[in-house]
């Protein structure tokens, strides 16, 4: 599906604009839960309004499934856009500006799914990663563009990025096993994007996630030259409309952790 990833970058910045109206308001943060328990507030549905008549008005035809509501039928196309329109609402609840507007292009192959094209916009530090298939993988801050790449040659201390909300034991082992690290802990698919513009080197995500919640992270990553490994070590694909949760995965700059990784699924 043809598209201008311009077009799609000024819709998370307008996503991303509506979700800081919210956050910087007199009043207090109103939190309702999910029937998953997880929180949503009118930050996260003022957002997924914007993205969906944005891309609405890009291409009225494709599918677009969202963590707050879905739009078509993602399985009568051959691709679907696929939104969080606020990742780490709980960081925002928190007021800790860690958290991200996603949307990442997706094309089906069979009843799986890989990301084609991406974009992850951080609205508190005005911050937006995007990159694809034949989109380079590009960091804008402050409205200034540069290209950007893993770190292709990793030395020691790695730099070794983890949840600020999950973790758990297997954490902690993996973690001992890659040897010397620096371990910084940030919320929502802003891990992975500091991976992909080679400010870290590493993010093990054994910790609960959904599709939404890596897959336009997971297009800049590989633009950028890295890896996003499911248990298997192969790159990870998706379900977007039957079981949404993904698998443990790992995002990467270098294929030397890939042993430590396997060793580490049940």
């Amino acid at each position: 599906m043809p598209f201008d990833p311009s077009e799609i970058v000024r819709i998370s910045i307008e996503a991303g604009q509506a979700i800081m109206d919210v956050y910087e308001s007199a009043e207090g943060i109103e939190v309702q839960t999910k029937n998953d328990d997880s929180p949503l507030t009118k930050a996260d549905l003022a957002a997924h309004d914007v993205i969906v008549r944005g891309l609405a008005s890009i291409e009225p035809h494709t599918p677009i499934v969202s963590e707050e509501g879905r739009v078509g039928n993602p399985m009568d196309s051959d691709s679907s856009w696929l939104v969080d329109p606020l990742d780490g609402t709980k960081e925002f609840i928190k007021r800790n500006g860690m958290f991200t507007v996603n949307i990442a292009l997706m094309k089906r192959e069979g009843h799986r799914w890989k990301p084609a094209f991406g974009v992850v916009h951080a609205p508190a530090t005005k911050t937006t990663w995007f990159g694809g298939e034949t989109s380079p993988a590009t960091r804008i801050v402050d409205s200034i563009s540069q290209t950007i790449s893993v770190n292709n040659k990793p030395v020691s201390p790695i730099k070794l990025v983890a949840s600020g909300s999950h973790r758990a034991e297997r954490d902690e082992r993996f973690a001992e096993q890659i040897g010397r690290h620096d371990l910084v802990r940030m919320g929502s698919s802003l891990k992975a994007c500091v991976v992909a513009d080679g400010t870290a080197d590493l993010y093990p995500r054994f910790g609960p996630t959904s599709c939404w919640d890596i897959a336009a992270a997971h297009a800049v990553v590989e633009s950028a030259g890295g890896f996003v490994l499911g248990p298997d070590c192969r790159s990870l694909d998706y379900d977007l409309v039957g079981d949404v949760l993904n698998p443990h995965f790992l995002v990467s700059c270098s294929a030397d952790w890939n042993e430590i990784w396997t060793q580490n699924q049940d």
